[in-house]
């Protein structure tokens, strides 16, 4: 006997029709011995249409309230499972995140989960129970017992934090995509399926563009070394159960086994980023610091930082970073009120800009992959605006038109095109 997380998104959910199809999925699985824990995503858009009435009763709307708005998407979704669930003769009862006991800081629309109370899962298990829990959603560990939420996409975050707290086999992340791939298919469609990846290699991919699994999820995973694979949901009934299916499993190092001889893992790319430039910054200690405080102070994320090499009169520089293009507004404000603590003279953006990332363990152990990269970009004349760099990352900023072209080329001069 397993004990088997499963997460379904919100395509998964999307109506009545592809609910029951989940709840025969599930029933496979409890049926064939395993103690079975669903986490639900709400239907598809309903998260969307639940933020605009929030907007449209306040564009200073109290955090606070909004949770409560948006957590009733998955609350229903947990509630129609269970009741499918029973019509199939599956016993099976829905929990809300505060009856599971989710428990969260205070932080409201952006959570983070500090403990999770398995005791009322256990207790259903051994009266032979299906528990359907809401993703998303958790309750402040505070006396106040406030509703909470963790963000977009935390319902991947819910679902590794209940795996964890029951010590379960596996965690199953059910999504529209069948696993993880070299790259996405839409764009090479010689890319290839990953049967296994690294925990640090999918918090690469996660982080700079791939839109597989939730960063924060990942993250928890590798934290709390809980197996997870990627799925589709949308296979047939006769598809071999999940224990079985070639999903992509996300494990740690030691469990993939032989890195030597895997170079790169994947290509990933984000057009999600937008480049600031202050000219003539003075080129002075503490000028630095001067410029990425305020960011800091406003909760922005910087990634990329280019010092430029100094001017030849006037001691100043040009400095060029990126940050998220949803952040730019907030950014361009925070500087602009900065500018007299800063000392630069211009402040220039610029949203045409796409970062492209080359992944893999095997870096520790292999020398060139940069080279290659960059050989690969200058022979096709893709100007490189920016570089940054991990242990087992190397991302460029490029030009968004370009996009495509890089990733496509890259994914060739690595050798991932499927054979």
């Amino acid at each position: 006997m397993a004990r088997i997380v499963m997460k379904f998104g919100g395509t998964s959910m999307a109506g009545i029709e592809r609910i029951r199809s989940v709840a025969a999925r599930v029933k496979r699985e409890a049926e064939s011995g395993n103690q079975v824990a669903v986490v639900v995503s709400a239907m598809a858009g309903e998260t969307d249409r639940l933020v605009g009435f929030c907007r449209e009763a306040s564009a200073l709307y109290d955090p606070r309230e909004y949770d409560v708005v948006v957590a009733s998407g998955e609350q229903v979704t947990s509630g129609l499972l269970a009741i499918a669930l029973q019509a199939a003769g599956v016993p099976a009862r829905s929990w809300l995140g505060s009856q599971v006991a989710i428990r969260t800081d205070a932080a409201h629309a952006k959570a983070r989960i500090r403990t999770v109370d398995a005791h009322a899962i256990e207790a259903g298990w051994a009266a032979g129970e299906v528990a359907v829990i809401p993703g998303f959603q958790g309750v402040t560990e505070d006396g106040g017992g406030r509703v909470t939420t963790l963000g977009r996409g935390g319902s991947d975050t819910s679902a590794v934090a209940v795996a964890a707290a029951l010590g379960a086999d596996r965690c199953d992340i059910y999504t529209d995509v069948d696993g993880v791939y070299t790259t996405d298919p839409r764009i090479v469609p010689r890319a290839r399926k990953l049967a296994r990846v690294t925990y640090e290699e999918m918090l690469e991919l996660a982080s700079v563009g791939a839109k597989v699994l939730q960063t924060r999820s990942v993250g928890l995973a590798m934290k709390e070394r809980v197996r997870v694979q990627v799925l589709s949901s949308f296979t047939g009934p006769d598809a071999p159960m999940a224990g079985d299916l070639p999903g992509t499993l996300i494990v740690s190092e030691e469990e993939l086994g032989d890195v030597e001889r895997q170079l790169i893992t994947g290509i990933a790319h984000d057009k999600n980023e937008a480049k600031i430039t202050l000219t003539r910054v003075p080129d002075k200690p503490g000028a630095v610091a001067a410029i990425f405080a305020p960011l800091a102070d406003a909760g922005i994320n910087v990634d990329m930082i280019i010092q430029n090499v100094a001017h030849q009169s006037g001691g100043s520089t040009d400095v060029t970073f990126t940050v998220p293009q949803s952040d730019l507004p907030r950014s361009l404000d925070a500087l602009t009120q900065a500018q007299d603590a800063i000392g630069y003279d211009e402040l220039l953006h610029d949203t045409r800009v796409a970062k492209v990332s080359v992944v893999g363990v095997g870096m520790r152990s292999h020398a060139g992959v940069a080279s290659t990269m960059f050989t690969t970009l200058g022979q096709r004349g893709i100007n490189v605006q920016a570089i940054s760099t991990s242990e087992i990352k190397v991302s460029v900023l490029i030009d968004e038109d370009e996009t495509e072209l890089a990733v496509r080329v890259l994914h060739t001069a690595y050798g991932l095109d499927a054979g």
